[in-house]
């Protein structure tokens, strides 16, 4: 009888083991990790072990990915209430770039807003291409990446030559563009293709909503 043969005995027949639990003592195989031979018991209770770590190390993940989250959401939800807060446009800008700068660690952060009753004084109100802005309206998602565009990079002045990384969130506000909030670093994977964008999408829409507000 072949080994395939009796895996499939073994498998076919389960009784079998329950039957001959002297087996489990008896038959000897190598150790897992090198040494002396063990019995099957000892090699099965090595593979559970390992198994147990192997699921801890991915609950620690989990239990870690979870915590970092619930501290995103807790800092945003804080600058969620500055911005609703802001009674103009400066204090509410200022309250953003702070709260970038100082609790999410975005070295470079700035804002552009078109599409308003009123125009923004100040680089938030500073021209923009017509380029750029139906470059903007066709963005479904926030981009994360390397730095592509030359206009965006112009608006961080100096730094721009530096910059290796950006993210680029629209102000979408009731299907409307109002404008790009644009994120820099210059490291390398700061901001990187398939990060998540779901924080930066309720950002963008939480600033949007708070630009329509201020000036319609």
């Amino acid at each position: 009888m072949n080994p395939e043969a009796i895996a499939q005995y073994l498998r076919d027949h389960p009784e079998f083991l329950v039957e001959h639990s002297d087996v489990f003592v008896d038959v000897t195989v190598p150790h897992p990790h090198g040494g002396q031979a063990i019995t099957l018991a000892e090699r099965q209770l090595h593979t559970l072990r390992a198994k147990i770590r192997q699921l801890e190390a991915k609950f620690a993940e989990l239990i870690r990915y979870g915590e970092e989250n619930d501290e995103i959401s807790t800092k945003l939800h804080r600058l969620t209430i500055e911005l609703v807060s802001a009674e103009e446009l400066a204090s509410f800008q200022e309250a953003l770039l702070r709260s970038l700068h100082e609790d999410f660690s975005v070295p470079h952060a700035t804002l552009r807003v078109w599409n308003t009753v009123v125009t923004p004084d100040g680089e938030a109100g500073a021209p923009t291409s017509e380029e750029m802005r139906f470059e903007v309206a066709d963005m479904r998602h926030p981009y994360c990446g390397k730095p592509v565009n030359e206009e965006v990079l112009e608006w961080f002045g100096e730094t721009s030559s530096r910059l290796r990384s950006l993210a680029l969130v629209p102000l979408r506000h009731q299907g409307q563009v109002l404008g790009l909030l644009a994120l820099a670093s210059e490291e390398n994977e700061r901001f990187y293709a398939d990060m998540g964008t779901l924080y930066l999408e309720r950002l963008g829409e939480t600033i949007a909503a708070g630009v329509r507000r201020l000036l319609g």
